[in-house]
């Protein structure tokens, strides 16, 4: 069926909520029109801004188109989502009847964002989303289990509003990990969070924030970089 774009709309935030509740996740509905984001959604202990979206699968590429536009007497103004008015995209493609959940800072200010189903065949690897990463079931399963340990208490890897507690004072993880969840991890690092990374179940990079690396004054003068790498890394 040729669906119009306020039908699509309704279509992909009506099955988001769907398929949220079937993972018995809380979805709450706004009480005015106009926001920038169609439901809350309460996930890992956290209440999360979703602005839902229509997926298209072109290919081995689920395609979601981010910009708004809206008529005004001098023609159309285009817009995209930032950091400030939500927290995530939501977005379902009913070719593959699955749904996705978007941290904002991949979002912000984009036009569009891509998910991979494969592998390029020109063999690229760096700077790709995978689909399977951001899987409305994954991500809450991912949020459900850092909630609950004491490691991740008070933070969410899909929402940077800050919590009362203390971050944790050294968080390790993998380089899988820290590779689909780069944003997520530079937060805690400049929270205060150490942030050791392991490859291959070896110690490989540690990130620190910037006050961390005044505080052991280890950098040397005009020197930008936040990552250290121990000296027995490749």
């Amino acid at each position: 069926m040729n669906y119009g774009p306020n039908h699509k709309g309704n279509v992909a935030e009506l099955a988001f909520a769907a398929e949220a509740a079937r993972w018995g996740l809380t979805v709450y509905a706004p009480l005015t029109e106009h926001g920038r984001a169609d439901l809350v959604l309460e996930i890992g202990g956290r209440l999360l801004r979703v602005q839902c979206k229509w997926a298209n699968k072109k290919g081995d590429v689920v395609f979601i188109s981010l910009q708004t536009s809206r008529r005004c007497r001098n023609g159309y103004i285009r817009t995209t989502y930032s950091v400030d008015e939500i927290d995530a995209i939501g977005a379902y493609c009913e070719e593959l009847d699955s749904c996705f959940l978007i941290p904002v800072d991949l979002a912000e200010s984009k036009s569009a964002v891509s998910l991979r189903l494969a592998p390029p065949r020109n063999g690229q690897r760096a700077a790709l989303n995978w689909a399977e990463q951001y899987q409305l079931g994954a991500v809450a399963q991912l949020a459900e289990r850092l909630a609950g340990s004491e490691e991740a208490r008070g933070s969410n890897p899909l929402s940077s509003t800050p919590s009362a507690e203390p971050a944790p004072a050294v968080r390790s993880v993998g380089a899988h990990e820290f590779r689909n969840h780069f944003g997520y991890y530079m937060e805690q690092a400049a929270g205060g969070t150490e942030v050791l990374v392991s490859k291959r179940g070896r110690p490989f990079v540690r990130l620190l924030g910037a006050e961390a690396l005044e505080a052991e004054a280890v950098t040397p003068p005009g020197a930008e970089a936040s990552l250290e790498l121990p000296p027995d890394a490749d």
